[in-house]
């Protein structure tokens, strides 16, 4: 396999009112959709010894995912969550705790991939007990190679409160941040870190801060690192910008910004300016509004023509 995208973190069934169950957790979807948009990629995570477990490794292949990455816990369930939608098609989340993904262990083929991946994604759901010793030496180890991968953090507050330590510990290591509006306002209020408009411009403690705000649009900060070894964090802006949003049929928003997080990273790997990533960003997963659950499938010469225009 050339270089992958890695997704670490929870990989469980979303269950619906009607009893319908979908493969989710965000960073199954996130891994999904990089595979979708041509990029190689794998999902780190963990499932019971039982038959839902059996039943979602099946789903992640037949998605065109390899289960190689996901390990078996043999006393904790699958997880599971129960999903429902309001009338707005907004998912509410009741996640059953103390299960499989809580519990990845770090080991050989994780030491594997953690030498060779382009980037990683993890987010604050897999920390919900403390953030896991398999998930800090996987980032640390790709953060240290010579040629780093790109780490990124998205945010999934999912209305919970998770450890403070989960919040800075993301943001401390991060090269992108990614949140919604509503984890912005939480992450500013829980960490005092400040995404400020400065006399030079803005202000952000990661390289790139990009804050989703659903129908409305994207705002991307972008920062770059300056200072010798007595400053070495201190952060001076190069760039902001909003994206618009783009008018979507909402069927339901599971996985969107999920989507969303997969397809600007997935462009950016590719060499393109970020105000093109967010802009096909934001038209990918507007398209997964559109379809039930977070993993449709989606033309993605059909979305770049929609997007760009004809080539």
């Amino acid at each position: 396999m050339n270089a992958p995208i890695v997704g670490f973190g929870e990989v469980l069934w979303d269950v619906y009112p009607n009893g319908h169950k979908v493969a989710g957790g965000a960073p199954f979807n996130f891994t999904f959709h990089c595979h979708q948009l041509g990029h190689p990629a794998v999902i780190v995570s963990r499932v019971g010894n039982d038959e839902l477990g059996r039943e979602l490794r099946e789903e992640v292949r037949a998605l065109g995912l390899s289960d190689a990455f996901i390990q078996t816990d043999h006393s904790r369930p699958t997880g599971t969550v129960q999903v429902s939608l309001d009338a707005h098609k907004v998912p509410t989340y009741t996640i059953t705790e103390n299960v499989a993904w809580d519990a990845i262990a770090w080991d050989e083929n994780l030491a594997r991939i953690a030498g060779g991946c382009r980037a990683v994604c993890f987010g604050t759901l897999a920390q919900r007990t403390g953030t896991p010793d398999a998930l800090r030496q996987l980032v640390m180890r790709v953060r240290e190679r010579s040629v780093p991968g790109l780490v990124v953090f998205d945010v999934n507050l999912r209305g919970t409160q998770f450890p403070h330590k989960a919040l800075s510990w993301g943001l401390s290591v991060c090269d992108w941040l990614k949140v919604n509006a509503e984890e912005f306002a939480v992450i500013q209020s829980e960490t005092g870190l400040r995404w400020a408009t400065t006399p030079n411009g803005p202000w952000s403690p990661c390289g790139v801060t990009i804050k989703t705000c659903g129908e409305a649009g994207c705002e991307v900060y972008e920062c770059v690192a300056v200072g010798d070894g007595d400053s070495p964090g201190e952060r001076v802006p190069v760039t902001t910008f909003f994206a618009p949003g783009v008018p979507a049929n909402v069927i339901d928003t599971v996985g969107a910004g999920d989507a969303f997080t997969a397809a600007m990273l997935c462009l950016h790997l590719e060499g393109k300016p970020l105000r093109e990533c967010a802009r096909f960003a934001s038209h990918y997963a507007a398209k997964v509004c559109e379809a039930p659950g977070g993993t449709p499938r989606i033309d993605r010469r059909e979305l770049e023509r929609a997007t760009f225009g004809p080539a």
